[in-house]
Formats: C-alpha cells, sequence, structure tokens
C-alpha cells in the first residue's frame, strides 16, 4: 500500500489517520543497514499491522480510495485541519460509482463480522435475545445507522476513530508495560516466600548483581542529538564522522524516498543506542524493556521535531531541529534502569487487583467443583438404581422358573412351547391345488422322479 513515492513538501502524503495506521507501529527490522537499494515505482509497499480491531477494514477503504483520481488529487492538496473537520470525507460523494460499490460492500462485510464477534462473546457467556444493532453502536469506526452503504459519514467516522485510537496506542503501550514490570516484581517477591532465610538472602544478591550489571553499560546519547546521528553516520553508514551533513542523512535514512521520516525509519535509528544496553544473550537483560525504551526515544523525538504533529518527519522538521541547541548540547538520557517505574503504592494496589482476581477465579473453580460433584453423585444414584432394577428383573425369572412358567421374552411371549402345543405352521399342511383325501384302503402311488432322464 503506497500514496504516491514521491511528492511536494507541502503536501500532505496521507490522511491523519491514514498515515499513523501506515507508520505507527513499529519493526523490529535496521532500516539504517538496508542500502542500494531504490524505492521501485509501483511497488507495493507491505506495512506493519496498527494493533487496531478494524485494521484490515482500514487497509481495504484506503486501496479501494488509492485507485478513485479525483479523491487522490484531493487528498495531496488537502492540510491536516481539512482532513480532521470531515472537509475531506465529503469528496467522497464525487467518486466513481465503482469506488462507491466497492466500499458499499467492505463495509457490509465489516458489519456482518463484527455481528459475529457480538454473537460469539454472548454465546460465551450464553446469553440470549441479543440486540446486534444496539450493540454494534459500541464501534465508533463505522455508521451502524446504515450497515449497507459506505457513506462520507463512514469515512469521517473511520478517520477519527482511528485518529483518537492510535493517539492512545502508545499510551496503552507504556500502561501494559508498566503492568508487565510490576508482576515481574510481583512474582519475584511469592518466589522469595517460599525460600528459607539462606536461600532467600543467596537469590537477593543474585538479584541485586544483575541489576547492577545491567546498569554497567556504555553512554547512551540522547536521541536525536548530533552525538547520536553522527554514531550512526559512522558505524551503521560506514561514513567519516567528520563529513556528517543532516540533508544526507536525512536522504539516506528515507528509506522508501517518500520525503519523510515515518516512526519506524526514526526508531530504526535507535538500534545503536539499544544495543548498548540490551544483549538478548545476557540473562540481566530484558527484550521487553528495550522495546519500550525503543519506543520512548521515538516518542521523544516526534515531540521535539514533529513541529505539525502529523506523526511525520519532513526534511524542513529535521533541518530545523539541527539547529537548536538542544541537538548540539542536549541532555543527558535516562535509561529504564535509571528511572523508577513504579511505587510501592501502585505495586500494592497493582497486587490487591490481582488477589481480587485470585479470589474470584478461586471462588468459580469451587462452584465448578460443586457442579460437579453434584453430577457425579447423581450418577452414581442412577447406575445405583439401574442395577436394582436389573437385580429385581433377575428375581422374577428365576422365580417364574422355580413355579414352572418359561421365562418370557422381551415382548412377553413364551420362549418355548408347552409339550402337546405346537405352533400353527407347524400343523400339517391341507392338500393343495383342490385334491381330496384318499379313501381308507387306498394307497397313493408315488410321484414321479423329477430327475428321472428321458429318452
Amino acid at each position: 500500500m503506497k500514496w504516491l513515492s514521491v511528492l511536494p513538501q507541502q503536501c500532505i502524503l496521507l490522511m491523519t489517520c491514514l498515515l499513523m495506521a501506515l507508520d505507527a507501529v513499529p519493526i523490529d527490522i535496521d532500516k539504517t543497514k538496508v542500502k542500494g537499494e531504490g524505492h521501485v515505482e509501483g511497488e507495493k509497499v507491505e506495512n506493519p499491522d496498527t494493533g487496531l480491531y478494524y485494521d484490515e477494514y482500514l487497509r481495504q477503504v484506503i486501496d479501494v480510495l488509492e485507485t478513485d483520481k479525483h479523491f487522490r488529487e484531493k487528498l495531496q492538496t488537502a492540510d491536516i485541519e481539512e482532513i480532521k473537520s470531515g472537509k475531506l470525507s465529503r469528496e467522497l460523494d464525487l467518486v466513481s460509482h465503482h469506488v462507491r460499490t466497492r466500499l458499499d460492500e467492505l463495509k457490509r462485510q465489516e458489519v456482518a463480522r463484527l455481528r459475529m464477534l457480538i454473537k460469539a462473546k454472548m454465546d460465551s457467556v450464553q446469553d440470549t435475545g441479543i440486540d446486534h444493532q444496539a450493540l454494534l453502536k459500541q464501534f465508533e469506526h463505522l455508521n451502524h445507522q446504515n450497515p449497507d452503504t459506505f457513506e462520507p459519514k463512514d469515512l469521517d467516522m473511520l478517520i477519527k476513530a482511528a485518529t483518537s485510537d492510535l493517539e492512545n496506542y502508545d499510551k496503552t503501550r507504556h500502561e501494559e508495560f508498566k503492568k508487565y514490570e510490576m508482576m515481574k516484581e510481583h512474582e519475584r517477591r511469592e518466589y522469595l516466600k517460599t525460600l528459607d532465610e539462606e536461600k532467600r538472602q543467596r537469590e537477593e544478591s543474585k538479584f541485586e548483581e544483575m541489576k547492577k550489571k545491567h546498569g554497567d553499560h556504555p553512554k547512551v546519547h540522547h536521541p536525536g542529538s548530533k552525538d547520536q546521528l553522527k554514531e550512526v553516520w559512522e558505524e551503521a553508514d560506514g561514513l567519516d564522522p567528520n563529513e556528517f551533513d543532516p540533508k544526507t542523512f536525512f536522504k539516506l535514512h528515507d528509506v522508501n524516498n517518500d520525503g519523510f521520516l515515518d516512526e519506524q525509519e526514526l526508531e530504526a535509528l535507535f538500534t545503536k543506542e539499544l544495543e548498548k544496553v540490551y544483549d538478548p544473550k545476557n540473562e540481566e537483560d530484558d527484550m521487553v524493556e528495550m522495546e519500550e525504551e525503543r519506543l520512548r526515544m521515538r516518542e521523544h523525538v516526534m515531540n521535539e521535531v514533529d513541529i505539525n504533529k502529523d506523526r511525520l518527519v519532513t526534511l524542513e522538521e529535521f533541518l530545523r531541529a539541527t539547529e537548536k541547541k538542544e541537538f548540539l548540547e542536549p541532555d543527558s538520557w535516562e535509561t529504564l534502569d535509571q528511572q523508577q517505574l513504579f511505587t510501592e503504592d501502585e505495586l500494592k494496589e497493582f497486587e490487591s487487583h490481582i488477589s481480587q482476581q485470585e479470589d474470584e477465579l478461586r471462588k468459580k473453580a469451587e462452584d465448578l467443583q460443586k457442579q460437579k460433584e453434584e453430577l457425579q453423585r447423581q450418577h452414581d444414584q442412577l447406575q445405583a438404581q439401574k442395577q436394582e432394577l436389573q437385580q429385581v428383573v433377575k428375581q422374577m425369572e428365576q422365580k417364574k422358573l422355580q413355579q414352572g412358567n418359561p421365562p418370557a421374552g422381551p415382548a412377553g411371549e413364551l420362549k418355548f412351547q408347552p409339550p402337546g402345543e405346537h405352533k400353527v405352521e407347524d400343523a400339517p399342511k391341507h392338500p393343495a391345488q383342490g385334491h381330496q383325501p384318499l379313501p381308507p384302503g387306498h394307497v397313493q402311488e408315488p410321484a414321479a422322479r423329477t430327475d428321472q432322464i428321458h429318452p
């Protein structure tokens, strides 16, 4: 997916939310090492997943809108405020019939997908009487009141929803990381409680030693500073640090030649700094913490350099940042191991929440165990009744045998005929073809042999 490989600097490359949707999520590729690979015009560029639950729908809408020449031209001349305000969405009325038909189809598919998700969720809790239309209100990226056609309101809602969700994306990631760190500490302390005093002291000493070892690393340059970029220029790009040129650096690391440094291209610049602190081979280095460090570096540079807050850095913005005092004389950069990630009160609140969840799970487990025991009791009771009935039937058959009565069959019929009685089919049959019985004293001539050979 690609919005024009080369654009004038004054044009907006993507709609605000679509820009962020395509470029917001970091990937683990060091783009500074990609050299000599020019962008091929028309080549499809794969972008990382945005993390949004409607990511595929968002991408499909972008792909379809790209096929309309009129909408694409309007997009190139639109500014961010026009996109955010919904003015651009009204241009949807002027796109071709084929494009509108395809967008209608995409929306119907998305509504059907959301309804299936709702049904699956409700079925999991055995709920009945589902009002899908009411529950669709929770999804803010489309107009649920019109599930069949894609209107300008749908595009406007998609832009606003993606903008809001992606603005909160980094915040959500920070919160999840904080929970991760608190869980690590919680599990460590719980483990210590299971040890005797000697083993506990040994474990505490090992923990402090690993912390010290992790903190013993070379100086980390301030992200986005001249020293940091020159280090990339020299070690990753293999160029002379005395010939460092910001404009050349920008063009070198604009890997896809679109005139912007996106968030992925920025994060690739921090790989060398992160390698000073984190090594996947070392027990004391946590790779989850490394990605959090990368995220914080990228956020810091964006806040300092990205003037119009479109989550892209233009050449003009980049060059302007290199003229600031902070670029030449930055403050020292504190890595995660030098920061307090959470307080004791926050940890206690987190542990209280975990304890509450554990109590709820324990109660559910006890209820399930009781249900299991009750079902087992009912099963045993039914088995006992079955055996009792089988014993009664057996006793009744034995009693009949003792009284001289034959045992009955499944339908109550006798299993054998008493002496002197014959079944109807065993009685002598009457002569066939109207022949009468022979008078007394006459002997019936033997029938001719059927196997006799005639001359």
